[in-house]
Order: structure tokens, then sequence, then C-alpha cells
């Protein structure tokens, strides 16, 4: 028989974080809200958030240096980009980001995509997480 170890006593867990009391963060597009982070939590492991992307719009191409992306698409159905290659995201399917790809995602559809994702591990320092490859919606030229 095995016997499993508890952690000790003095472990506790963060807070519980709402979406709702979370700002949304338009830079790449869409609305994207990280909710459970280095900053609210103090996690270590990487960062959950969540994605909602109206019709019409996108999230602009990008890629991470240091972290993979688990993305799950809980309803909508988008056009997902991966260092080129299109497909399909629909409704309760999620997709493999590996770290250095490439990806885009587009809702093309006239319904809104909702979307959960888990980035990690961490990057030496949240500046270092994204590398854009477009300009991120709104922006009048090259920066």
């Amino acid at each position: 028989m095995t016997t499993i170890q508890h952690p000790p006593a003095t472990t506790s867990c963060g807070p519980t974080v709402s979406r709702a009391g979370t700002p949304p963060n338009r830079r790449r597009g869409g609305d994207i809200r990280v909710l459970l982070s280095p900053a609210s939590v103090g996690s270590g492991a990487g960062f959950l958030g969540t994605l909602t992307l109206e019709p019409g719009e996108i999230v602009t191409e990008h890629w991470h240096p240091y972290s993979e992306e688990f993305l799950y698409c809980q309803s909508g159905d988008v056009l997902v980009r991966l260092d080129g290659d299109e497909r399909r995201l629909p409704a309760e399917s999620a997709v493999h980001i590996p770290i250095g790809v490439r990806h885009r995602i587009v809702n093309d559809t006239s319904e809104p995509a909702f979307f959960v994702f888990f980035c990690g591990p961490l990057a030496p320092r949240p500046e270092l997480g994204h590398v854009d490859t477009e300009l991120p919606p709104g922006s009048l030229g090259p920066r």
C-alpha cells in the first residue's frame, strides 16, 4: 500500500480570482484577461486566462520564446494560424502551441468565441514573454 504525503500545513492557496473583476488587455486584440499569474496568486509555473473574440476580432500574430500555450475553445469557432498552417478550432476543442510557434487567432464567424488558455513555463521577465510579429489592432504604422 502506498502512503500519500500531504504538503506541510503552512502551505496556503492564493485568492479566488474573478474574471469579472479582472481588467481586459486588448493590446493584441480581443478581450484577454490573465486570471492566475505570479502577480495575482504568486504562481510559479505559468499563467492562466480567458480570451473573448467578438465576430471579426483577431489576436495578432506573436510567439512565445519561453512558454508553450494550451488553448481551449469553450464556445465559438475560429481560424487559428500556427506557423502559417491554418486550421479550424471549433467549440470544445483544444490546441497545443509549442514554444517558438507563431500563432494568430481570427474569429471569422458571426458568433462570439470564448477560450481558456494556459502558458508555461514563465519567461524570466514578463516583457520577454511575447514576441509580436505583426502590428497590434488599430496601429497606424511601424513601431
